[in-house]
């Protein structure tokens, strides 16, 4: 059945829109959104009578002279045809009427409307009418039995009825469509249809198929399909003949089958893929006229005749397949490549074209008409004789996904007149593109950033970002103007605060983006060019493939762009991620970016904390997880509070702290509309953990949320960034108080073993709640587990700050390497202490220093504090030194210091060599406790007679080593001998790996070992002070004493005999 497609033409303002034939098939009428009915007497009539029937007309039916339309105003009126005079109201309805139809005698109108109901009224009475009730949801279409006998309805509600006309009965109901709260957001009309004449079949678009139900029984007899339809049937209408069904999808595809034989005989693409709202035949049979959504009208000519050859020529290659279609939206089935190609005369052998889809496989499936089994005038078709065998295989493998279309995060579809461009945390870009105004308006969230604009939009802009700097705006080439790129930069302090950029010949913007001091643009030409905020041009590279979308904050750029060819309904997508600061790099490097199933990205951006996250058309939430590898872990899912499945949520920000998802709800669609202003609501996050409506379900759920929701203060601080200190204490908090409450929970449970893996995750004071909680629940078993726990988290903590100090020193300034060298030899014994709680001392020389670390001398020549203090740590035991004594002296020796963290350069060799010496002996002063504090008293005694100490004192007072300096010194030479090559710095970085993977007995052996060197060098420099001194006698006896305290509370077991259960 080849047929010529008519190009199509304009009809009615953008909207719905329906067509008809009268019944000689000599007019053509339509209705549309702009309330008007139009009779055109041919597809080229360029002045058509129409009639206006009111603000809108939503359907229309003629009969017998009788025009029946659906307007606004709620009611259904009849005007004469083709005069166009009024004729009377025939019913109302409580809001507008969505479809109307006649019987085939034109006797009755059925009219269904978007207040759940179904009428039937008697044309020559209005006042006999039949109100069928019974759905539960807005009509989408009914159709009259040719009998007259029944009435068959689609609804909103999901279901196809019959009814019972008389009888105002439901014969039968099946649950066949999407639920849907209104006819706008139906995924289908579902235009369902009788077959006339007899009336054996019932005709119900359903999805990709259409449905066949037998008169009478209500039995599913059949189905017709076509492996092309991959978008759902929005509308069917039987041919005069009743032997073809036409069909009109959202994708634009228009098909014909012979219902008798179930074949596909014809099939038309929609020359731009616009959705198919209306169809019908032609009186004759040898036309169709279709409308679309966008108003136009269009006509298939030549169906009933044949001028194909009996014979086919090959089909096209595969590879038509994958013709690129970048202009199609989500929602369409087919490119363009698909459609048919009109016939050139004289090249005769295109003439059977229309037979052979771009795919390769032949239209009527091995069954094609020649010109003897042609349909002739008598609308009959031969029966089919053995079915031809296609010249190649027929490919059966999975299909290829049409590309998502290039879009800005935020901002709803272009083609509306009135829309977002952008909505972001900064403010809102509003476009207006309607009879009265072109303009974009630009509003601040906050006035105090910059005062409200309203621009201009005679360059037809359709893309907008907007930042605290500058607005971006981006429009796409037309055939005289090349696409343009606009930069507002209202904070500049110069008085030109804009400037252009047009692109280079055949080159267009796809999507733009601003961050702090920079400007991103993607184009047609699978470039990313950067600029600056004040338009200078800076790097270009090429993209893997056609960008997707964009998104900017900062110093960061997010890109997400094709990978490949999805199969199967999947987009393959792949993420960059770029940093542009001092060290421009790379961190995510092409990465593919997870989706849901079947699901497409709906909105990329980043938090305000500047981690990024999407989210894909079924309502997940992604965001990057820095701390595992940079992967995505979804961490919300909105189609969980959405109370129907046509709801949906627009996200338009992020937050992390606090923890907020905000977006606008979206009753029945996908995106909000700008009037009246929508209202932003927040969500809750929630990891997709299971078992989370039990205790430990949810407290494992919060722990893990609140980890990744604050990685970013590691990075923030890593990139130079300023970083709220009480904020990341109090989350820290909160997940050290959520693992104890999980470890008690499990101590309740008796799980031990868990017990120790949740131990593993705490810091080590609160290990030393559990254990003293493992105590009291008399599990001394697990406390001695515990033990051996937080003594290995004691070690460590010591080991790294060994390998991090040498170039993560920022606190201590140094001039030159003889100053650091001579440091190491002018420290007293006062400098080995370390306190919780500072003490005075007035010792002339003694200055205190921004190092918590180190005390210095006044020669030293290091800067002086103000305070004139030397600050010394009290430490209770050798499980909690180091945790409590660093963040208080910490944050005491740096009073002067401002809050942003700086990336610190690295040093040179020789004084990390020299600082790790320091360090180290530091580390073993910090084991000595009543030691110390009786040291402290002995100063405080004697503040004003005692003399600064000599540079002899302090080379003969030289720190104790500590056992991982006593196992180096023994292993050097081994080292030495495996890594000649390695310099002294290298030598203690390939020590300290060695000595990490002792095992914790042997490691805790040589920390012994130095304990011990260290009393027995204490020992000897108290008795030297004694003999110089000569009345220290007693003061000796008594550190001695301490020390025989201090070994004995070093004992790991000792820790837990005051927990000892006691039998007594």
């Amino acid at each position: 059945m080849p047929c010529e497609r008519k190009p199509m033409r304009y009809g009615h303002s953008e909207g719905h829109t329906e067509v008809c034939f009268d019944d000689t098939g000599r007019y053509i009428v339509t209705c549309g959104n702009d309330g008007d009915v139009r009779i055109w007497e041919s597809l080229d009539d360029d002045d058509p009578k129409f009639i206006t029937v009111g603000e809108k007309a939503y359907s229309l039916a003629l009969k017998k002279g009788k025009l029946v339309t659906a307007s606004s105003n709620n009611t259904v009126q009849i005007h004469t045809f083709p005069d166009g005079d009024p004729d009377g109201i025939l019913t109302r309805f409580t809001t507008n009427a969505t479809h109307v139809t006649f019987n085939s005698s034109g006797s009755r109108v059925a009219a269904g409307s978007s207040d759940f109901m179904v009428k039937v009224v008697e044309v020559s009475d209005s006042s006999r009418q039949k109100t069928l009730r019974g759905h539960e949801a807005p009509i989408l279409s009914v159709s009259f039995d040719p009998k007259d006998e029944y009435l068959a309805s689609a609804s909103c509600d999901g279901s196809v009825v019959v009814w019972n006309i008389e009888e105002q009965t439901q014969v039968i109901s099946w649950p066949l469509l999407q639920k849907t709260n209104d006819v706008s957001n139906a995924k289908s009309l579902c235009r369902l249809s009788f077959q006339p004449g007899a009336g054996k079949f019932l005709a119900v678009p359903v999805e990709t198929k259409v449905h066949l139900y037998e008169r009478g029984s209500w039995d599913l007899v059949g189905m017709l399909s076509d492996d092309l339809l991959t978008q759902p049937i929005n509308v069917v209408a039987w041919s005069p003949c009743s032997t073809f069904l036409a069909a009109g999808s959202i994708g634009g595809l228009l098909t014909v089958w012979d219902v008798n034989s179930k074949l596909c005989v014809e099939r038309q693409k929609h020359e731009k893929g616009f959705t198919v709202c209306s169809l019908a035949w032609n009186p004759s049979g040898r036309q169709i006229v279709y409308t679309d959504t966008e108003g136009c009208l269009g006509m298939l000519d030549g169906l009933g005749t044949s001028t194909a050859s009996s014979t086919t020529k090959p089909a096209k290659d595969y590879d038509d397949l994958f013709d690129e279609d970048d202009d199609r939206m989500m929602d369409e089935g087919l490119s363009d490549a698909n459609s048919p190609k009109k016939t050139v005369v004289g090249e005769e052998e295109d003439e059977d074209d229309f037979l052979i889809p771009s795919t390769g496989r032949v239209r009527n499936r091995g069954a094609i008409l020649d010109d003897e089994n042609s349909l002739g005038e008598e609308y009959s078709v031969a029966p089919a004789a053995a079915p031809l065998m296609p010249l190649r295989p027929v490919y059966e493998g999975p299909m290829p996904t049409p590309p998502q279309k290039a879009f800005q995060p935020s901002s709803t579809p272009a083609h509306l007149t009135h829309r977002f461009m952008v909505w972001n945390s900064v403010g809102i870009v509003r476009g207006y593109n309607d009879e009265q105004d072109n303009a974009i308006d630009v509003e601040f969230h906050d006035t105090a950033v910059h005062h409200a604009m309203h621009l201009t939009n005679s360059l037809g802009h359709t893309m907008a970002d907007l930042s605290q700097e500058a607005v971006l705006l981006a429009c796409p080439s037309t055939e005289e103007l090349a696409s343009k790129l606009q930069c507002l930069h209202f904070s500049s302090w110069d008085t030109n605060k804009e400037w252009m950029v047009d692109l280079p010949k055949g080159e267009d913007v796809k999507a733009v983006c601003l961050g702090h001091g920079w400007a991103a643009v993607a184009t047609t030409s699978l470039l990313l060019r950067l600029f600056s905020i004040g338009g200078v041009q800076k790097e270009i590279f090429s993209l893997p493939g056609p960008v997707v979308c964009m998104a900017g904050h900062g110093e960061q750029l997010l890109v997400v762009y094709h990978r490949g060819t999805g199969f199967d309904g999947e987009q393959a997508l792949g993420v960059q991620l770029l940093q542009f600061g001092r060290k421009k790099r790379q961190l995510i490097n092409g990465e593919s970016l997870p989706l849901s199933p079947k699901c497409y990205l709906a909105w990329l951006g980043f938090t305000a904390e500047g981690t990024p996250c999407y989210v894909d058309s079924d309502g997940l939430v992604r965001m990057l997880n820095r701390s595992l590898g940079n992967t995505w872990t979804p961490v919300c899912n909105t189609r969980e509070t959405c109370k129907s499945k046509s709801d949906h949520y627009w996200v338009v920000g992020v937050h992390e702290n606090p923890q907020q998802l905000r977006c606008i709800p979206c009753k029945g669609s996908r995106y909000p509309p700008t009037l009246p202003r929508p209202a932003v609501a927040i969500l809750p996050f929630k990891l997709p953990l299971c078992q989370t409506s039990t205790e430990k379900g949810q407290m494992e759920e919060q722990y893990w949320r609140s980890v990744l929701f604050h990685n970013h203060h590691s990075f923030l601080s890593s990139s130079g960034y300023e970083i709220d200190e009480a904020a990341q204490t109090q989350s820290e908090k909160e997940q050290q108080e959520l693992l104890m409450k999980m470890f008690a929970l499990s101590c309740k449970l008796e799980r031990e073993f868990r017990c120790v893996e949740l131990a593993e995750l705490m810091t080590q004071n609160v290990v030393t709640l559990a254990i003293r909680y493992a105590s009291r629940s008399r599990r001394m078993n697990l406390a001695q587990r515990l033990s051996e726990i937080a003594l290995e988290k004691s070690n460590q903590l010591q080991e790294d700050e060994l390998e991090t100090e040498p170039t993560d020193d920022p606190y201590s300034p140094r001039e030159n390497q003889e100053e650091e060298e001579e440091e190491l030899g002018e420290e007293d014994d006062g400098g080995e202490t370390e306190m919780e709680e500072t003490t005075e001392t007035k010792k002339p020389g003694k200055v205190g220093r921004s190092n918590p670390f180190k005390v210095r001398v006044a020669g030293s020549g290091t800067p002086t504090s103000s305070s004139g203090k030397t600050r010394v740590t009290n430490i209770l035991d050798n499980m909690t030194s180091s945790r409590k004594s660093t963040p208080i002296s910490g944050s005491a020796g740096k009073p002067n210091k401002g809050p942003v963290l700086k990336p610190l350069a690295p040093r040179a060799k020789s004084k990390a060599q020299s600082t790790l010496l320091q360090i180290s002996s530091n580390k073993t002063a910090n084991k000595k406790n009543q030691e110390t504090a009786e040291q402290a008293a002995d100063l405080q005694k004697q503040p004003d007679t005692t003399a600064p100490p000599t540079p002899t004192e302090n080379t003969e007072n030289k720190r104790p080593k500590t056992g991982f300096q006593l196992w180096l010194d023994e292993n050097r030479k081994v080292i030495i001998a495996d890594n000649p090559d390695l310099d002294e710095t290298d030598v203690i970085k390939e020590a300290m790996g060695r000595f990490r993977t002792l095992s914790a007995d042997e490691r805790l052996s040589w920390t012994e070992r130095a304990k011990g060197q260290a009393g027995d060098a204490a020992d000897a420099r108290k008795r030297k002070r004694a003999e110089g001194d000569g009345g220290a006698e007693n003061e000796t006896v008594e550190t001695d004493e301490n020390n025989s305290k201090k070994k004995k509370s070093l004992d790991p077991s000792s820790k837990l005999s005051a927990f000892a259960f006691n039998k007594n």
